[in-house]
């Protein structure tokens, strides 16, 4: 088929992944960012960047862990830096019936013994009992995988724009094929976006190491730590239903850091790099879409919520496939009304 020229909006997640998909794709394709500086106002900088399709069995809808699975495969396929180590899920004395429960809402996990956990992470050495591994998950250091991205976009030949303005009224006229990523921006046609805050901390120290996520589940303050290079940890996360995108409250970092101790006293002399918080776009079912709109000359890709990283690649494959070959797929909505209440479970 003739190949389409395609105007990219945003620069997150789900934007460089569209991006690419379609730029490899052959199609003439622009990203467009308002930020001058790359990622500087994407929620997705924040992400934990875990691909964690099993583990998310426990409390999304069955459709994320599916395609979770798809979109796990293509970033093993595209990123050689991922880390495909599996993440760990632990529990401490009294929680113990947490996590037999969180095994029985998930699958793909082999039960540890203690002596198991210290030969995959001597760090946990004595300190649990037993452990739930979900062998085939992954993740990555989050700023370092949407650089390659971004980098991936432009030797694919797609023109990146950053620091230029863009709305639907400015590409008037221009014809081509636009695709919306902008997250919360697009709300004004996407009224069933929500904002969900997220606020998470990184911190540094050589007293400890791992190697693969670890999740601690806690009957109020749930933690999750990604071992970045550098002995660097990201630390989340919170999810509150708010849209307030200001600093992180000192409950929240009093809620992590006390979680973060517990997990293992070695955090104690850790240094806080940086604290943050973003607000991600999700719609009522908290499943990312991407939804046709005037006879398909308009695609918002939206939602993203805590999925942005796994589904992301999912997503543009869709896309891709129903730019070319208007092709079905249950992420891709074709009404004018599902930005209000077909976007529901």
């Amino acid at each position: 088929m003739a190949k389409r020229s395609i105007t990219v909006a945003g620069a997150g997640i789900l934007g460089l992944w569209q991006a690419l998909t379609l730029a490899r794709r052959g199609h003439r394709v622009r990203l467009v960012e308002q930020k001058a500086s790359a990622f500087a106002d994407s929620s997705s900088r924040h992400a934990g960047a875990m691909l964690a399709p099993d583990c998310e069995r426990e409390a999304a809808p069955r459709l994320v862990s599916e395609l979770g699975h798809q979109g796990h495969a293509i970033w093993k396929r595209v990123y050689p830096d991922l880390v495909n180590l599996g993440s760990l899920v632990v529990a401490s004395a009294r929680d113990l019936p947490d996590l037999t429960q969180y095994g029985k809402r998930t699958t793909g996990h082999r039960q540890l013994t203690a002596e198991e956990i210290a030969a995959i992470e001597p760090a946990f050495a004595g300190r649990f009992a037993t452990a739930l591994h979900f062998e085939n998950e992954s993740h990555m250091v989050t700023p370092d995988a949407m650089t390659f991205l971004l980098e991936e976009v432009r030797s694919a030949g797609g023109l990146v724009e950053l620091g230029r303005e863009w709305s639907h009224e400015s590409r008037a006229g221009t014809g081509g094929l636009t695709i919306d990523c902008r997250g919360l921006a697009a709300r004004h046609e996407l009224p069933a976006l929500r904002g969900v805050r997220g606020e998470r901390l990184l911190v540094e120290t050589h007293e400890i190491e791992l190697s693969r996520p670890v999740r601690l589940l806690h009957p109020r303050h749930p933690i999750y730590v990604v071992p970045w290079s550098g002995g660097r940890f990201l630390v989340g996360a919170t999810m509150i239903e708010s849209e307030d995108a200001g600093p992180v409250t000192v409950r929240s970092a009093l809620d992590l850091l006390s979680t973060l101790y517990a997990l293992h006293p070695a955090f104690a002399e850790a240094r806080i790099l940086e604290t943050a918080a973003g607000v991600r776009p999700a719609f009522p079912d908290n499943v990312p879409r991407a939804i046709v709109k005037d006879g398909g000359s308009r695609i918002y890709v939206n939602g993203a919520y805590r999925h942005g990283f796994l589904l992301a690649p999912v997503l543009a494959e869709a896309v891709a496939d129903y730019v070319e070959e208007r092709k079905a797929h249950p992420l891709i909505l074709e009404n004018s009304a599902c930005g209000a209440a077909a976007v529901h479970a």
